[in-house]
């Protein structure tokens, strides 16, 4: 019977332990920012045709698991925004009020959030580098704004990350006091706020979000970074509440990917990823403007038809990507409505 190698072991166990982490719970996100799990070693044929039924499903089951998890790449828009962050971090150091903070903003599946949360790991690494004895330190805080959301479940959201109680009872004043409190003791510096397209303007509620976050900006010495659905053409940046936060953040736009050597490069680094044992490499990279076409630049849609479409190969036994198999794989309405154009160019030619 063949070793199969590290198969990651506990392939089934690790999936079970990580449901519930999400990142916006202090758990979840210190997860996220330790080193991932290495990917299972490929198996010749030889050796994957000798595997017992057991170990056969174990090792699959690894397999699928690599291919499910979202490979990040240091695409520009993220060591654009790194840079931009740690640059403010430094700046934001020795500020008493007026820090500034950035806003991440473009289309859905343009790298949002992938954006912020790399320059969260970044800087949750360099804090623990920098006091490695300290272990009660909180560097960073990740929460999403909920839709239709008001200043006290912004507020609880920012209290579920640090593992404080939220009751039916807890007024927003005291989870306020009690939020600051813990990141001001615990050297909170940096404090990503996601999915901020959910708050309007317009609304009391929404309004009165805003000036909680100004309000967690002014008691909690940290940087703030935003990111959200083309926030620049929303009504966030408009008015008294909109001027004050357009002259203290910068904006990062996120755009879909043009065809060109970046986008190659994206394709060709998803390709090192695949775990198939009928895989030809350089497939993907000769389909590399077909992709481009299919998912309008979107890396979002980019990685998810790779990893569904190696997904299915380990399921159907296939073993491999085709054009077919990557046809196969459906895509949000965003990706598909970005690639129209591209196709409609195509059918003109």
């Amino acid at each position: 019977m063949t070793d199969p190698g590290p198969i990651a072991g506990a392939a089934l166990e690790t999936v079970d332990d990580e449901a519930g982490h999400h990142l916006t719970t202090r758990q979840g996100w210190r997860r996220f920012t330790a080193d991932p799990p290495s990917p299972p070693r490929l198996l010749t044929s030889k050796e994957y045709a000798e595997l017992a039924d057991l170990e056969r499903d174990v090792y699959d089951e690894a397999r699928l698991d690599h291919h499910a998890r979202l490979l990040v790449v240091a695409t520009s828009t993220v060591r654009h925004t790194v840079t931009c962050g740690r640059r403010l971090v430094l700046l934001n150091r020795h500020a008493i009020s007026a820090r500034r903070g950035l806003i991440v903003s473009g289309p859905a599946g343009t790298g949002k959030t992938i954006a912020i949360t790399q320059l969260g790991r970044s800087h949750e690494l360099l804090d623990r580098a920098r006091h490695p004895h300290v272990p009660d330190r909180i560097p960073v805080v990740y929460i999403t704004v909920p839709p239709a959301a008001t200043a006290r479940m912004v507020a609880a959201e920012f209290a579920r990350f640090l593992g404080l109680p939220v009751r039916r009872t807890s007024n927003i004043t005291d989870l306020i006091e009690a939020v600051v409190g813990v990141c001001t003791d615990t050297r909170t510096g940096l404090i990503l706020v996601d999915e901020l397209h959910n708050i309007s303007l317009t609304s009391r509620h929404g309004a009165e979000v805003a000036d909680t976050l100004k309000y967690f900006s002014e008691r909690i010495p940290a940087t703030f970074i935003y990111a959200g659905i083309d926030i620049e053409r929303s009504n966030l940046l408009s008015g008294t509440r909109g001027a004050q936060i357009a002259g203290r953040f910068t904006l990062i736009p996120t755009h879909p990917f043009p065809y060109g050597a970046e986008w190659k490069g994206l394709v060709a680094t998803l390709e090192e990823t695949l775990l198939l044992h009928e895989y030809q490499r350089g497939t993907l990279v000769a389909l590399d403007r077909y992709l481009h076409d299919r998912t309008g630049g979107m890396i979002g849609a980019l990685s998810h038809a790779i990893r569904g479409a190696a997904i299915d190969a380990i399921l159907t036994g296939t073993e491999k990507i085709t054009k077919k198999s990557l046809e196969a794989i459906p895509l949000d309405h965003s990706a598909q409505a970005a690639s129209s154009p591209a196709k409609a160019a195509v059918t003109r030619r």
